[in-house]
Formats: structure tokens, sequence, C-alpha cells
């Protein structure tokens, strides 16, 4: 086959599934550790884990090593079989959770998981009512699709009725205050419920959240807050899906975000940290409602549902994880990156708001006092690509009526020089970016 043409588009042939975002103007050619490198020779610190998945970094050796070996011996089976590493996955996981979590499905990626989650939580309580954040990200398959608020919902036609929206609790932009001016979010919470108990036709069945809202603007739920929200389930018989696909597997500086706030989900969805950048997903329930949904036919039969690869990927994931001590290592990393988009804040007032935990951080920008309507959403985008052109892949989540916020996860197996190097790299593109504007 010929080559392509020298200037020509790279993504001529391809469908662009990313809204109006574009994409990357370079074509990478190989990634390794923390770093990802173009066709054209260029070097970018990875601050994004690739799509938030890659704890143990890129290209992680004890990862090739396990494909290779796997591949070459037992790749793929039919649905209704098992094998070892499938056998050995699902014990270890319950290993890593408290009771009564100790049931796994393995699928692949994030939307499936959910949509298992969902469809299981409708089928054990017999009701079909979802309740998710106003800002809410699980997927683009249809349940996990009409449970994302945050974008992707115009044009498409109707969303399947029993689809509600609970007010997000950001403490940076509140909209319900008390008498100090903070952010009320127990009558916030009381009054979204209420909202929600009028628009029910009395079949409640689950409410699917993030512990921390990642594409909702990374904001971290407030202490108690989780607590509250089982709470309001149980008085409703709805059960609490967690969905931990960002938040699982060290990179909060816990094993699961959940464990922060004592409160143990009736259903746990992962990905992409499970995987480490590979298509491993997983449900994760207790004995008694995988037995009710097992009496009741409960039915997720995909192509690649508990297949042999990617779970002794997820396998060699949770040796590098304990060997290491990745929790700890996130809790550290996390404290010093912390520190450094501290300092930002305090010498650029773009900066309004650092927020998140471990090594899963957001960094907001204002400036629409300053740049008019959008200059938040204009400045995100300039300082994004001065990042790329001074070697930093950054990822900007830009929501309606909100500034440009930073999502800054780079991988658990980033040395301190590399925590350090980026932030400089976002120092220099903060002020080149204002400038310029």
């Amino acid at each position: 086959m010929p080559s392509e043409t020298p200037g020509t588009d790279p993504g001529r042939h391809l469908i662009r599934y990313s809204g109006h975002a574009p994409f990357s103007p370079e074509v990478v050619v190989r990634a390794a550790g923390t770093s990802v490198f173009t066709e054209g020779g260029r070097e970018l610190l990875d601050f994004t884990s690739g799509q938030m998945s890659a704890i143990l970094g890129h290209s992680h050796p004890a990862i090739v090593s396990t494909v290779r070996e796997q591949v070459a011996h037992l790749d793929h089976l039919h649905s209704g079989m098992l094998s070892p590493p499938v056998v050995e996955l699902a014990r270890r996981l319950a290993g890593t959770l408290p009771e009564p979590l100790d049931r796994t499905l393995l699928l692949t990626t994030g939307a499936e998981a959910n949509e298992a989650a969902v469809r299981m939580a409708k089928l054990v309580t017999g009701r079909h009512e979802i309740v998710s954040f106003a800002r809410s990200w699980h997927g683009m398959t249809q349940a996990a699709a009409n449970a994302t608020y945050s974008a992707g919902r115009k044009g498409y036609g109707p969303a399947a009725p029993g689809n509600f929206a609970l007010p997000v609790p950001d403490r940076h932009r509140p909209s319900v205050v008390g008498a100090d001016g903070e952010l009320d979010w127990r009558r916030q919470l009381d009054l979204g419920f209420e909202m929600i108990d009028a628009q029910s036709v009395g079949s409640l069945a689950a409410c699917l959240v993030e512990p921390i809202l990642s594409s909702g603007g990374v904001v971290e739920l407030p202490p108690g807050y989780l607590a509250a929200l089982a709470h309001k389930c149980r008085e409703r018989g709805m059960l609490l899906i967690l969905d931990e696909a960002q938040t699982g597997l060290c990179r909060t500086g816990d094993w699961y975000a959940f464990q922060h706030d004592g409160v143990v989900p009736d259903i746990l969805t992962l990905s992409k940290t499970l995987g480490a950048g590979l298509p491993l997903a997983a449900v994760v329930t207790g004995a008694e409602i995988e037995r009710r949904a097992h009496e009741r036919g409960f039915l997720f039969f995909t192509t690649h549902v508990n297949d042999p690869l990617p779970a002794a990927v997820g396998n060699t994931v949770l040796d590098i994880l304990v060997r290491d001590r990745l929790d700890e290592r996130a809790r550290r990393l996390g404290a010093a990156l912390r520190d450094g988009l501290d300092e930002l804040a305090r010498r650029h007032g773009v900066v309004g708001d650092v927020r998140g935990r471990g090594l899963l951080l957001g960094m907001e920008l204002v400036g629409d006092d300053v740049l008019g309507d959008g200059g938040a959403d204009r400045l995100g985008a300039a300082v994004t690509r001065r990042c790329y052109e001074l070697g930093l892949h950054m990822n900007i989540v830009q929501l309606p009526g909100m500034g440009g916020i930073f999502r800054i996860a780079p991988p658990l197996t980033a040395s301190d020089e590399e925590i350090a190097r980026g932030v400089a790299v976002l120092d220099e593109a903060l002020a080149d970016a204002a400038r310029d504007l």
C-alpha cells in the first residue's frame, strides 16, 4: 500500500467522535512510561494517563510480558467457558473489597459495566427509574448514556423514561448555600430528592454516581455526602451503584474512593484503571444481589465477557499495585502535585480553584471578568495548546456555564521529576496564554 502523502490529514478517513473537539494534531507512534512520542519525534509528558486509564504508565514491562505470554497460551474463549485468569481475578478482587462485594462479572469498557449494573439493578428491584448527577458521565451505550448528563444528550431523540438528574454538590460553584455562604449540601440533597420523588412513578431502582465526578469537573463529594446519599437510597428501596472507572484501584490514594467515606455500594463498577489501559471492566456485587439476579434470569452474554487475556492483565495490575504500594505512592505524589498546583493558583489570577484527591486533581480557570463571556473557555483552549507545544498533554473539561477545568491524572508510576516538570510547563503555559489573550 502507498504511504500517506506528507501534509495530508491523517484523520480524513475516520469518523469524528468527540463532538466539536479535533483530533490531536500529530500521530502518536510510541508510548513508554509517562511519555508518548509523535511521528515527528516529539515527546509529550502524558498527564492524562491515556484516557485516564494507564495508571502504570505506558508499556509497563510486566504488562507487556503478561500479554505476550497469555496471548500465546490462551487468548479468547466461548463466553460460557471459564479460565484460570478469570477465576483468579474474581477471587482477588473480592479480597480487595469489603463484604459483601464478592461476585464479579468481567467485561471490556466502563459503559458496558454500567450498562450491566443498571440492567441488574432493574431486574433485581423490579423497577426502572435511575438517578444520576446532573454533570455525570457513565458511557455512551443506552442505559449508560441515559444516565449521562454532562454531554451528548441533544439530537438523538428521546431518552428512556425514568431517568432523573440530581444536583451536583459543587463547593466551588454552590447552587444552595447556608448562612455562611458555603454550600449547604444537605439541603441541596433534600431538595434534589424532593424533586425526584415528585417526578417518580414509584419505580426508583438505583442511583448511579461517581465518588469524584471526573468529566463533571473533578468534583469531590463533600464529607458525609455519600453516606447521606446511601441513606436516601435505602429509604426508597433503591440500590446504590458506584462508578469507579477513574477513581478505583489506588488513583485517589485509597484502593477505592468509596473507602474514604466508609460507604459500601450495592454494586461497584470498575474499568479504565483495572486494565491499566487495556479493555477490561468489572461489575462487582454481593452474593444476595447476584442470587436474586440469577433467579430472575439475568442475561448479559457478550462476545468478550470473562475473556482470559484481559483478565490476566488485570491480575498483573493487582500484583503491581500491591508490590509497589501504589496507593501510598498516589497519596505522596498527589500531595506534591497539589502543592505545585496550589502555588500556581497563588501566582496566576486566572486559576480559580484546585481540587480533587490523590492523583486525580482538577484546576479550574476563570477569566470571564477579564476576557468577557467565554473568556475562561478561550483561555483553557489556549493553555492546552501551549502545554502541547511545550511537551505536556493536558485535558480540559468545558461544561456549559463553567470555566475550563483541567483534569490532571498522571500515571501512579510517574517520577517526582516528571510531576515537577509537568507543573513547570503548566506554569509557563498559563503565563504565555494569559499574556497573549
